[in-house]
């Protein structure tokens, strides 16, 4: 949960030789979990059939609505889901805590596998076939893509160097989704990871637009319009997506959002330029944050640096 001030923020690793410098225990630990459960099941392939999620024997192997979130069944697989949760935790966790990066990696893996179950039922009923009960879904990468929506929430305008090109943070989580739907109709095989990535950016969006405790002004969620579920798409197609999504709005947050301005006021109305206000907030957070860990990697070179200066000196 974020508080009105940052806490002090990890520092990169000052040298290719330290991966782990810097990295919060909370997800070097979950790390380790990972790379067990995937040592575990390719040591004892039958493992996948109680910790996958198999849509058909979900009841009664309930757990596996939590399992099948750390259960990677590829080494490619393992080792993106490893890294990318060390990065983006990096980022997250010294704005959130660990607490709130433990409670948000928690919902959006188990809401994701429920969405995930409930997609596998129904397509089942719509076409009969059984594919879709009895394939093992299983993944990280619904938590990783909420782990970028949480990115682009507080740091939605930091650049970030892909392959040449500089892409804002803030669009990432689309662009991952636009790649993915993409790749996975030439690669079937990657098809039965496209439903678990695009519930993870979904659920990771509504817990943070809506239900995500604000500790700065006691309320819940993030109402601002820079965060809206059109600020996902390209300008042109918001004017068609408002309308839809204010409907869905309404039905999430109506309740809150009338008791929440009782509590606030007494028969009066938010503070226009609230909701910006708050999103600027988490913008400077955010971006203090990034330049404190710029700062400690630059001094921490700097240093390297100099040592080495004095030891060719003293030769």
């Amino acid at each position: 949960m974020m508080s009105g001030s940052s806490p002090p923020a990890p520092s990169l690793p000052a040298g290719g030789g330290s991966f782990f410098r810097g990295y919060t225990k909370l997800c070097k630990g979950l790390a380790v979990i990972l790379l067990l459960v995937h040592l575990v099941v390719q040591l004892f392939p039958s493992a996948v059939t109680y910790l996958a999620l198999i849509p058909a024997r979900t009841i009664p192997f309930a757990w596996n609505l939590i399992t099948a979130g750390y259960v990677e069944q590829t080494i490619p697989g393992v080792i993106v889901s490893t890294i990318g949760l060390l990065l983006f935790g990096k980022l997250l966790e010294p704005l959130w805590g660990s607490k709130e990066l433990s409670k948000f990696i928690f919902i959006v893996n188990f809401s994701t596998s429920a969405c995930v179950f409930i997609t596998a039922i129904v397509l089942y009923y719509i076409t009969q076939q059984e594919i879709y009960l009895y394939t093992p879904l299983s993944g990280f990468y619904g938590v990783l893509s909420g782990l970028l929506v949480g990115i682009k929430q507080l740091l939605p305008d930091q650049e970030l160097n892909l392959f040449a090109l500089k892409i804002k943070a803030k669009w990432i989580p689309s662009l991952v989704a636009l790649i993915s739907i993409v790749v996975s109709f030439f690669v079937k095989d990657l098809m039965s990871y496209l439903p678990v990535l695009l519930f993870g950016i979904y659920m990771s969006w509504i817990y943070l637009r809506y239900f995500q405790k604000r500790l700065e002004t006691g309320l819940k969620g993030d109402p601002s319009e820079e965060f809206s579920f059109s600020s996902f798409f390209p300008e042109f197609l918001r004017p068609i997506l408002d309308p839809i999504a204010s409907i869905f709005h309404r039905l999430l947050c109506g309740r809150s959002e009338r008791a929440d301005a009782r509590g606030q006021t007494l028969d009066t109305s938010p503070l226009p330029g609230s909701d910006s206000i708050e999103a600027n907030r988490r913008r400077e957070r955010g971006q203090r944050a990034l330049e404190q860990r710029l700062a400690e990697k630059l001094a921490a070179v700097r240093s390297s640096e100099g040592t080495s200066l004095d030891a060719a000196d003293k030769v």
